[in-house]
């Protein structure tokens, strides 16, 4: 029966060689790039950035200093803490104004009680005068009394709301939620109004502010876009805010960028790189997932016409959402694999079979 079979075969074999029958087909894997996801790099048009650095600042920063003389007596932030909006973040010897208080006190307790008095005199004086009682001078002198007793009181009133000002003022707050970015008494010293205490930032609000060439100043005026690189990612500006004039010393106009609230890794006094949007350019752009990152090297699976797959390096530039630019390593018309792991295989199966 194997013989016979076997005889059965030999007219399909005769018929291949004579080339009057198709040969066997060959395995899937073997096509060309079959079953493997690629992407074609062409140019794509994208906005043309001028590199620049720049520093993030707070929006809201301030240097938080004494209202009222006294003696350190609390210190309850240090720095790098972040505080909510109205915490206590240092204390004042308050002795001095609480004694100034009690007296702002008695003070209107007594105009209180001769304004009461002079009133009341007044009026008795005013119907006495009405009836032709008393002489006109008479009368003159309970007015003007009255008149000075209510002044007093008015003043009265006025120190009593400084004498508590004055108390408020030995209690340090927060004007706004942020962190404490420097400490500059300590515990036990003496202060004046005026001294400087701590410095605060708040984190909410960032910006990026950035010297900007005279070359490029109109562009950047015009089109009213930028970029912020750092911390490993890419942040759209919300907004542009050009000075009018130039810095005398560089000749550069200092732009403030705008950030989104949202925006997270950033901090006060960080170095960034601005990307100052002057126009469009065509880049080569190519998937983020379809960059190999072994320590130092970048690379791409490139597939050939055939079905090869090779690792080509390349060089990088910034990255654009989930794109990122390619500078060297690849031309328009390249094939890649999107996918490194399958293409990895792939090639690992065409070595092995090479072999």
């Amino acid at each position: 029966m194997r013989r016979a079979a076997i005889a059965s075969q030999w007219p399909i074999f005769l018929l291949a060689l004579a080339g009057l029958g198709p040969w066997p087909a060959a395995p899937a894997e073997d096509a060309p790039a079959a079953g493997l996801a690629t992407f074609r790099v062409e140019p794509a048009a994208v906005p043309e950035e001028r590199l620049l650095d720049g520093t993030v600042e707070a929006v809201n920063q301030s240097t938080v200093s004494a209202q009222t003389a006294g003696r350190i007596d609390a210190v309850n932030v240090d720095v790098n803490d972040r505080v909510a909006a109205g915490t206590v973040m240092l204390r004042i010897r308050s002795a001095e104004q609480v004694a100034g208080l009690t007296q702002a006190q008695a003070a209107l307790k007594e105009a209180t009680a001769r304004e009461a008095e002079a009133q009341q005199r007044y009026q008795r004086i005013d119907d006495m005068y009405q009836r032709r009682v008393v002489a006109r001078a008479t009368f003159d002198e309970a007015s003007a009394a009255r008149d000075s007793a209510v002044a007093r009181l008015i003043a009265a009133r006025a120190g009593l709301d400084a004498a508590r000002e004055g108390v408020a003022y030995t209690e340090v707050r927060v004007p706004y939620s942020g962190v404490v970015t420097q400490k500059f008494v300590q515990l036990g010293e003496l202060v004046a109004p005026g001294t400087p205490l701590l410095a605060v930032a708040s984190l909410d609000a960032l910006r990026v502010v950035v010297e900007v060439p005279q070359s490029v100043v109109e562009q950047v005026r015009k089109v009213q876009k930028a970029v912020v690189y750092g911390d490993g990612q890419r942040v759209e500006a919300t907004g542009l805010t050009l000075f009018p004039s130039a810095q005398p010393q560089t000749s550069t106009f200092r732009v403030r960028i705008e950030l989104p609230k949202s925006v997270q890794g950033l901090a006060p006094g960080m170095f960034v790189k601005v990307g100052l949007v002057t126009g469009a350019a065509d880049l080569l752009l190519v998937p983020r997932a379809a960059v190999v990152e072994r320590s130092e090297m970048r690379a791409v699976y490139v597939v050939a016409p055939d079905g090869r797959v090779s690792l080509r390096q390349v060089r990088l530039g910034h990255v654009r959402g989930d794109q990122i630019e390619i500078l060297a390593g690849l031309v328009a018309g390249d094939t890649i694999a999107r996918d490194p792991a399958a293409a990895a295989a792939r090639a690992y199966r065409q070595g092995v079979k090479r072999d």
